[in-house]
């Protein structure tokens, strides 16, 4: 048995403080399971001193180019950080999973994909080079000739979220060591555990302390004074629209920044498509992470002649599944991540089904912690279900008479982020993916699908900014142009 797993059964993980500060820490966070609030660990919270201090030394060393580490050495330490992930996978998938809730069996996966993102990072930073600047084909530009070269954009802060509690880490600080950008991140304080474990293999891996710094503020207000000051070159969100928002409204001036919320995915079934195939595809975009997933199968739009039998066989297959302790290898839907959380979902579907929304399976908490995966058919349009993101196990099946009218439907939110199409129409469904509000279409596959290669960008009040490794790597570089003036070029 590893020490980790040996102190994620004896609820001994506990982290210090892991930023530039020699100051004491304002306290502790004690870190619970999500599914029976069994204590984890612990780790140590800052307060706005902290704040200053780990700003002040990222900031410093981010001015001192000579201490930049080189490409080469940025490589190095990735390299290194994956094969040590490697060496502790089975650990991470267990400390994910008790932290966060998704069942081991997904969390392996995430530690799988967290693992090959470390790896992207690497190639992605050999393939962003820079670029020849076509000079010399006006009168004004001969003898002279120009290139790009790439160079970091500053001190990064990201803030994370719950849900993929190693990979959204990955996905926002490992692009930041790739660019060669003193980076602080803050993890939710629910699932700060894997985010501190991977920030310790980074430093085992060769990462100098000062160039990674993970931070638990005590309260708010002090995380908001991390993300606010003016020294940040970038900043990094991914979590609820009204908080991301509300943050990018205090930034500095000339801070850049990527949003990252969550929307109200659709998926839309025509007359000819393969029920089967959507059936299943549905069932884990819906419930996979009890629905915790920013894109989430949430409204699912079929035909009125095929919406009940699709809805009542999606029922039985979600009543099926097995909800309960995320550590068992087979379960299939896990808790959420708080006991409020619980409580709101079962409200919110009360309220779709007492304004006349059909309850085909589910409805209620099988406990504190877990919800039933719920299947409802044609909820009321301005129910919350039908609006606004659930963020729990619950998928609306809606009747249409007219496909434009489902696409319509679609897109009448002030959110658009993925969303699906089934059909064997390729015709048609390519209609459909040009008609649809999103920045992702799925052909016969569900909203949820993300490969960490692929752009993954939330529109209207979804996001701002491109995800996806490559493309933060990217958002984390500055293109610096050389002008080199020359008589010989004449």
């Amino acid at each position: 048995m590893h020490d980790l797993r040996q102190k994620i059964a004896a609820g001994s993980c506990h982290f210090p403080l892991m930023i530039s500060s020699s100051r004491a820490a304002i306290g502790e966070l004690n870190v619970l399971s999500p599914y029976d609030e069994r204590r984890l660990g612990c780790v140590e919270t800052s307060g706005p001193a902290h704040v200053e201090d780990a700003l002040a030394s990222a900031y410093a060393l981010h001015r001192d180019r000579s201490a930049w580490p080189s490409v080469p050495e940025r490589i190095a330490i990735l390299d290194r950080t994956a094969v040590l992930m490697e060496e502790q996978a089975d650990d991470l998938a267990l400390l994910a999973t008790s932290e966060g809730g998704k069942p081991l069996t997904d969390s392996i996966v995430e530690v799988t994909r967290a693992i090959d993102g470390v790896r992207l990072c690497v190639e992605s930073l050999r393939g962003h080079p820079g670029r020849v600047i076509p000079l010399g084909t006006t009168p004004a530009t001969t003898g002279r000739i120009a290139h790009t070269q790439k160079e970091p954009i500053g001190v990064v802060v990201a803030v994370s979220a719950f849900n993929h509690p190693l990979n959204l880490i990955i996905h926002q600080v490992g692009p930041a060591i790739a660019a060669g950008c003193p980076v602080i991140v803050k993890p939710a304080a629910d699932t700060p555990l894997s985010c501190l474990q991977f920030v310790t293999l980074l430093r085992q891996a060769g990462l100098p302390d000062a160039w990674c710094q993970a931070i638990v503020t005590d309260d708010q207000d002090t995380a908001e004074k991390l993300v606010t000051d003016r020294r940040l070159g970038f900043f990094s969100f991914i979590g609820s629209a009204r908080v991301g928002w509300m943050l990018r409204s205090k930034l500095a001036p000339g801070v850049r920044c990527a949003l990252e919320h969550g929307g109200v995915a659709p998926a839309i079934l025509t007359a000819d498509c393969d029920q089967d195939l959507a059936l299943q595809a549905i069932l884990k975009g819906g419930f996979y992470h009890a629905g915790q997933v920013c894109v989430s199968v949430q409204r699912v739009f079929a035909p009125r002649t095929m919406a009940s039998e699709f809805a009542t066989s999606l029922a039985s297959a979600a009543a099926r599944l097995r909800v309960g302790d995320p550590a068992d290898a087979s379960t299939e839907v896990g808790p959420l991540i708080r006991k409020a959380e619980v409580e709101r979902i079962g409200a919110w579907v009360n309220e779709a089904v007492a304004a006349g929304g059909t309850l085909l399976c589910g409805g209620k908490s099988l406990s504190d912690t877990c919800y039933a995966p719920t299947v409802i058919l044609d909820p009321p349009a301005d129910a919350r279900v039908s609006i606004e993101e659930i963020f729990g196990p619950v998928v609306c099946v809606f009747s249409y008479d007219n496909v434009n009218d489902a696409v319509d439907i679609a897109n009448s939110l002030p959110t658009a982020f993925q969303a699906a199409v089934f059909s064997r129409d390729i015709d048609q469904a390519m209609a459909l993916v040009r008609n649809l509000d999103a920045s992702a279409v799925m052909i016969n596959d569900h909203t949820a699908f993300r490969d960490d290669v692929m752009p993954f960008a939330g529109l209207r009040e979804s996001g701002l900014g491109t995800g996806g490794i490559p493309y933060t790597l990217e958002d984390m570089q500055i293109e610096k142009m050389t002008v080199i003036k020359t008589p010989k070029l004449d």
